[in-house]
């Protein structure tokens, strides 16, 4: 495992503290929190849980530990559904929108809370009439519709736990996460818009099924598309079907705290993918608090926007649970953020007035591509915080987010997280944090991250590793079927410790400086080197929209800095700009840390969630054969890099 730098964004030195006026009516504007967390963190989560959720029967014990293994709320029963939905309702607020929800084409569809839970419960009623029992899988593969969110909370209103697909994936993903979970029905649609034309997933379904995923018994599927797909008699059901004659008449049914809630699979670096498992009571207890303190929630006036895909586990906690059990209206779209046109995004903004977006770097960064103009022809005024999600962002993405989208005015939240930890973990909280930019700041109240050397001792100032010192709510409750693969993961490398796998360094203020994944450290020539310092630094020079970097191996120095760039749009990519490029790193970062090439691309391979595949880069830098491209929003994107790179980039 390699050291991570402790070197980063050249000890950045601005600091914003929150606006006045916005501290003044923040959820949370002192230290209270965190005081109450740091004297009894047990208490401070009973608290949470108590005053934020609805139960059936309260707790007894709040945490049982016995490492690695965590249970929390012990004895206490509650249903997940009932508290995103039927609370509201029964409080008088079912008319209040639940979801405005836009498809790619531009359809539109306002759900209340009142209609969300009819569908639920006629949902739920398919799924028992279908032979589905508390305890049972479900595999559900869709795109970023209604039915999907409808599905999710019909499953958890009955007990049966999900295993939500991401929609860009293989049909050997689907074989491998039904098989591993035995999931017994396959949720779907015929296909879903993307980029202006339908993205057929029903015959990827199909071929998972001709593959294996022998445990399915059952596939139900939305007609989004008109795209009339095969349909197996006996096997496949028309969702529309289904749900003509289902009644709606379905008690939400009181589950232990402990009861499996959903499995999400993530991917290994060499072996299968790990379901991670997450639970009723605790994991609804984080994702409400933070969803509440974290992006300042004001049920009765905020319109909420989580820009991810709920196939991935942002999405289940902050688009479906976190905003549902608080009772916000919230905002769901279907496609990507350049269809019909680059400024699609902020036309929603705009349109429906929304006052918190949660997006992720990436995004933030092919925006800065496109140019301020685009949010500038919109009027953003309604947004009250802006937050980041997904990997560390690079301070130039921040202030352009800052300055363009959040007019220089609006809280950043920058949250770390993992699908692991269920919730946010590491983040600002907007009436209370000075946030410096590119730093996630500190833990959440009653979270305790630490970083420690290579022997486990904690580091007050420097670089290190990132650690969990104690359980937390939400916190995963092992990987399916596999107790081994769980404790060595997570719980082998520091004793007594949750390790993340992800390098960190405190500055001298505390502030804790999230550098990647420990294998994105690059070792050169015995200096250890961050690739997010590097792309940082590669960024930062004018021309540069967007970038990537890799450790390639090379013969003298063990490895060597590959850097690949997008330049905006009025740069034209030539031999000396790309020294120019490289030259600038050495200068924001020293010569150990100038790349040795610099390749300019015309895209950068990325999933359609928007993270970007640097195995494949590496791949490409070592002059390997490419490895599995069918998850790539455009995997033809590869074949022109490596025709990039075959020409030879600019090193010395």
């Amino acid at each position: 495992m390699s050291e991570p730098a402790i070197e980063v964004y050249e000890n950045e030195g601005r600091s914003f503290p929150p606006p006045a006026d916005f501290a003044a009516g923040a959820n949370t504007s002192d230290q209270s929190l965190y005081e109450e967390a740091d004297a009894d963190y047990e208490a401070f989560w009973a608290r949470q849980a108590r005053e934020l959720l609805s139960w059936d029967t309260d707790f007894g014990e709040t945490l049982e530990w016995e490492l690695p293994h965590a249970k929390w709320f012990l004895g206490g029963e509650l249903n997940v559904s009932y508290n995103c939905l039927d609370r509201h309702v029964e409080a008088g607020r079912g008319d209040k929108v639940a979801f405005h929800w836009e498809g790619e084409p531009g359809d539109k569809v306002t759900l209340t809370y009142a209609q969300l839970l009819t569908e639920v419960k006629k949902f739920a009623n398919v799924l028992k009439g279908m032979g589905l029992n508390k305890g049972d899988r479900v595999a559900i593969y869709m795109p970023m519709i209604l039915e999907l969110p409808i599905a999710m909370l019909a499953c958890t209103r009955i007990g049966v736990a999900h295993s939500v697909i991401f929609g860009g994936f293989s049909a050997d993903a689907i074989v491998d996460r039904c098989d591993d979970a035995q999931a017994r029905m396959i949720i779907t649609a015929d296909a879903g818009y993307r980029k202006g034309a339908p993205g057929l997933l029903k015959p990827t379904v199909d071929a998972a099924l001709d593959g294996g995923a022998s445990t399915v018994e059952s596939v139900i599927v939305v007609n989004r598309c008109d795209t009339e797909p095969s349909m197996t008699q006996g096997r496949d059901h028309w969702w529309h079907d289904v749900m003509a004659d289902a009644s709606d008449d379905c008690p939400a049914e009181p589950m232990d705290s402990e009861q499996l809630l959903y499995l999400l699979y993530t991917s290994g670096t060499t072996a299968k993918p790990k379901g991670i498992m997450h639970t009723t009571g605790g994991y609804l207890t984080q994702v409400a608090f933070t969803h509440k303190y974290v992006f300042d929630i004001k049920p009765e006036t905020d319109v909420y926007w989580c820009a991810a895909d709920i196939g991935w586990v942002t999405g289940h906690s902050y688009i479906v649970y976190g905003p549902l059990a608080n009772g916000v209206t919230s905002v769901m779209y279907e496609g990507t953020p350049d269809t019909p046109s680059k400024d699609r995004l902020w036309q929603i903004v705009a349109n429906y007035g929304v006052t918190q977006l949660y997006t992720a770097p990436t995004a933030i960064r092919m925006f800065m591509k496109w140019g301020e103009d685009l949010p500038g022809g919109h009027d953003l005024s309604t947004l009250r915080v802006l937050g980041t999600v997904g990997e560390p962002i690079n301070p130039e993405a921040w202030m352009w987010y800052h300055e363009h989208i959040g007019g220089g005015e609006r809280p950043i939240v920058d949250t770390w997280w993992q699908t692991e930890t269920g919730g946010n973990m590491i983040t600002p909280l907007p009436g209370v944090t000075a946030t410096k930019p590119g730093s996630a700041c500190q833990a959440i109240p009653g979270v305790f991250a630490e970083v420690v050397d290579d022997a486990g001792n904690i580091v007050t100032e420097g670089g290190g590793y990132l650690t969990i010192a104690r359980p937390w709510p939400s916190m995963l409750r092992g990987i399916w079927g596999n107790e081994e693969r769980y404790r060595e993961t997570y719980w082998s490398t520091y004793e007594g410790r949750y390790f993340a796998g992800d390098g960190a360094k405190l500055d001298s203020d505390g502030y804790l400086w999230l550098l990647g994944r420990v294998d994105d450290v690059m070792n050169v020539s015995g200096h250890r080197i961050s690739t997010a310092e590097v792309e940082s630094a590669l960024v930062d020079h004018p021309a540069v929209a967007e970038a990537a970097v890799v450790g390639a191996n090379d013969d003298v120095t063990g490895q060597a800095i590959v850097g690949y760039v997008i330049l905006l749009g009025s740069h034209e990519p030539s031999q000396e700009l790309g020294n120019e490029i490289r030259e600038h790193v050495g200068k924001k970062l020293g010569k150990i840390a100038r790349p040795k090439t610099v390749i300019i691309v015309p895209d950068l391979p990325k999933t359609r969630s928007g993270k970007i595949m640097r195995r494949l880069l590496r791949d490409v830098a070592d002059g390997r054969q490419l490895g599995d491209t069918t998850t790539l929003a455009d995997p033809g994107v590869v074949a022109e890099i490596a025709a990039k790179a075959a020409e030879g980039g600019d090193e010395d």
